[in-house]
């Protein structure tokens, strides 16, 4: 069996250390951008999951200047991390969503504050133009960089009610294209959308899997208040996985992703104040703690039943 210090998963903090020789913290960055999907490019509705920040509920002020968010950050995380280097994070929204020549002034502002020492940045594939990766593949080459895509699930039907408005092959094929030009990629996956079996959710994490993705993110679906997911909820109720079945989940999914892949999320985050469901969400902490005894317990660990495949976009979910 193999395992990654003290876990028997392949964590975020476990391959930071490994690649910086210290804890790591993301200050949570708002670029100012919106998205295809709420500007009326594709949609005015977002994503139904998608709160009024762009689910960057921690994110910085927008209104302030990128190195005001910077500083403001690390004030608040410097008492609990005084020795922790910084990663800066555009999550919300997304954030190549704009000219090539305004990205790269923003990436380089970022990246030019001597305490950054890397960059993570969310988008769609559909926002990813030939330029803006050719950049991305420049800064790959001189700084620790990542990008993130949200797939959330591979089932036509499950994308469909999501309002993604996004192709599943486009974006599958820009992991490849990302992978290819020496780029970071993260997956994320929803567990727990409505409609969706244990098997579904399951398929969706073996699909991903045989991508061999550098980082995944498995998200807990919960419901943040003044959300679309929030109004579809209150008129359409379902219910909502047990905390004891989602880490039971948790448990199968990791040992089917290969070994290799980091874990860089195992729930969700949503302001206390606007959770509306499920609430047993806010308490990671024990969420993890049942996941490394359930884990124990099984004698079981990331990439346990792992087969290996080879990755394929050519299917409709």
């Amino acid at each position: 069996m193999k395992q990654w210090n003290d876990k028997r998963y392949h964590s975020l903090n476990y391959e930071l250390r490994k690649q910086f020789g210290k804890k790591m913290v993301k200050l949570s960055l708002d670029g100012g951008f919106t998205c295809p999907n709420r500007d009326g490019t594709l949609s005015s509705k977002g994503c139904i999951f998608c709160s009024e920040r762009g689910s960057g509920d921690f994110a910085g002020n927008r209104t302030s200047a990128i190195q005001v968010q910077i500083k403001q950050q690390m004030e608040l995380l410097k008492e609990k991390w005084p020795q922790a280097g910084y990663l800066a994070y555009l999550q919300n929204f997304t954030n190549t969503y704009a000219a090539v020549e305004e990205l790269e002034s923003l990436y380089h502002e970022i990246l030019a504050e001597p305490r950054i020492e890397g960059l993570a940045i969310a988008t769609r594939a559909d926002c990813l133009r030939e330029d803006c990766i050719d950049l991305l593949e420049e800064l790959s080459r001189k700084h620790f960089i990542w990008v993130e895509l949200g797939v959330q699930s591979i089932h036509k039907e499950t994308r469909e009610w999501m309002n993604r408005h996004e192709d599943l092959q486009q974006t599958l094929l820009m992991v490849k294209m990302l992978q290819e030009r020496g780029i970071r990629v993260v997956v994320h996956l929803i567990l727990g959308l409505p409609g969706e079996t244990r098997d579904q959710m399951l398929m969706s994490i073996k699909r991903i899997g045989d991508f061999h993705p550098w980082g995944i993110k498995l998200h807990l679906l919960h419901i943040i208040a003044k959300t679309p997911l929030d109004q579809w909820y209150q008129s359409h109720p379902f219910d909502m996985m047990e905390r004891g079945t989602y880490v039971d989940l948790l448990a199968d999914a990791l040992s089917l992703l290969p070994p290799q892949t980091t874990i860089h999320r195992l729930t969700g985050d949503a302001p206390r104040n606007r959770l509306v469901a499920p609430l047993w969400a806010v308490r990671k902490r024990l969420i993890f703690n049942e996941l490394d005894r359930v884990l124990k317990e099984r004698n079981s660990w990331q990439g346990a039943e792992y087969k290996g495949g080879d990755p394929s976009w050519d299917f409709n979910g």
